[in-house]
């Protein structure tokens, strides 16, 4: 069952990210991307990095998608601009998809970099203390605020500058219109 769950989430995932690249409107794009990003953090559940999947939904799912559909009401146009999509657009990002499937193709398959019978996922042997995680989040946490604070903390400053910056650009764009 797992692999039917892992499958169904995959393709929800891929389905999420076609109708994030193939609508029109934005909002619908962005509920497109947070059901994509919701998919993987479930992916990463069904492959016990739990860690991963609940940072995957809080900072990605969560805050990120948040602020983007902010900024999609806030700098959207009231009235319909529908764009058209030239045929030779979408021949283009296919033979594009079609080449670079081809490439990983070859990569994998007929190249010998990687050996087929070593292509084989083995889980990792998952513990039946509860603990595991815990420790892993604390560790992971005593990390990042010791080891790697410098990094957090100019990512920090770097998310906030963005922000910073999308409201001023809103604003200036408001007084514009008026």
């Amino acid at each position: 069952m797992p692999d039917g769950l892992f499958i169904f989430f995959a393709a929800l995932t891929i389905g999420a990210a076609a109708l994030l690249v193939l609508s029109r409107n934005a909002v619908t794009s962005a509920m497109g991307m947070i059901l994509a990003l919701v998919g993987v953090a479930a992916d990463f559940f069904l492959l016990d990095a739990y860690f991963l999947g609940v940072l995957q939904v809080l900072v990605y799912a969560g805050a990120v998608m948040v602020l983007f559909l902010f900024i999609i009401m806030l700098l959207s146009d009231t009235e319909e601009n529908p764009t058209t999509y030239p045929w030779r657009h979408a021949l283009t990002g296919l033979a594009v998809f079609f080449f670079l499937a081809a490439g990983v193709l070859w990569l994998f398959v007929w190249s010998g970099a990687v050996p087929s019978n070593q292509v084989q996922f083995t889980p990792p042997e998952v513990s039946s203390d509860p603990l595991v995680f815990t420790t892993a989040a604390k560790s992971f946490g005593r990390l990042l605020y010791t080891k790697y604070l410098l990094p957090l903390e100019i990512s920090g400053f770097l998310l906030l500058v963005a922000l910073v910056g999308v409201v001023s650009i809103s604003k200036d764009s408001k007084i514009q219109s008026e």
